[in-house]
């Protein structure tokens, strides 16, 4: 039975105040399903990033689609800051989970492993950890004086991510990115854009098997060419860093932001 279906239909698995877990830039970001989501008028969404984002996010917080946040960051790196993340954190209207890199990667692979908690030595005398009363330090139960803190797992609603190819059975071939199969794992359920279709099971081959999240963890998946543009994919395509500078301008402020909405966003309802 296929899994594969159209964008509009794809984003219908997204509803509004669901747990939405999405990774970094560099794992395979589907931005052509975000847009679609801020048009449909999401709303709620508990945001997890594994373990950063940029554009993504930004545009989701700045589009009113999310209540929280739980990340290591939020930024554009050298291009400069995110600007609607930066303004509803300090307009209060973004509740932040602040973490760490290691932090999220434990705590969904403790959901990936169907445990309740993970261990985490690193956040000890950090201040983080005054933010994050539902870390708790314990003293190493197979030691002496030896504290370790103790994450609880972070079991997602849904995953959301961009790969380059999946099969009609809904297989999704991932290449080198690990991290999107402890997203997969970790979440209730996965959704995927992709650049093409495969012909035949990807399963099936010995070579491409070991790279393909199975279709037991994929609720659905479209094709999207270019699904992850402006942020670049892999070897297929680069980042459009003349968009990128673009957006920051605007995005400046909220009427700008707003008139990037309306042309890289709303416009293509209207068309």
């Amino acid at each position: 039975m296929s899994r594969i279906c159209e964008l509009e239909a794809l984003i219908g698995e997204i509803e509004d105040g669901v747990m939405l877990a999405v990774p970094a830039d560099y794992a395979g970001v589907a931005m052509a399903a975000t847009r679609a989501l801020i048009r449909r008028g999401v709303e709620r969404l508990h945001l997890v990033t594994l373990p950063t984002s940029s554009l993504q996010a930004d545009l989701l917080i700045g589009a009113g689609a999310v209540a929280t946040i739980e990340t290591s960051a939020v930024s554009f790196g050298e291009l400069g800051a995110a600007p609607r993340f930066t303004a509803a954190v300090l307009g209060g209207a973004l509740q932040l989970k602040d973490a760490t890199c290691p932090a999220l990667h434990a705590a969904l692979r403790a959901s990936e492993m169907g445990n309740p908690f993970a261990p985490l030595r690193g956040l000890i005398g950090s201040d983080v950890l005054r933010e994050r009363p539902d870390w708790r330090i314990i003293d190493n139960p197979f030691g002496s004086n030896d504290p370790i803190v103790l994450l609880p797992a972070i079991r997602p609603d849904v995953a959301l991510f961009h790969a380059p190819l999946a099969d009609r059975r809904g297989n999704v071939w991932v290449g080198r990115r690990r991290d999107l199969f402890t997203l997969a794992h970790a979440s209730a359920k996965s959704v995927a854009t992709v650049e093409r279709l495969h012909d035949g099971d990807l399963l099936a081959d010995e070579t491409l098997a070991a790279a393909t999240i199975p279709s037991l963890y994929i609720a659905a998946a479209a094709v999207a060419p270019k699904g992850a543009a402006p942020l670049g994919f892999g070897d297929l395509y680069p980042e459009d860093t003349a968009h990128l500078l673009d957006y920051l301008r605007r995005a400046a402020t909220s009427e700008g932001f707003a008139r990037y909405l309306d042309e890289h966003v709303f416009a293509h309802r209207a068309a």
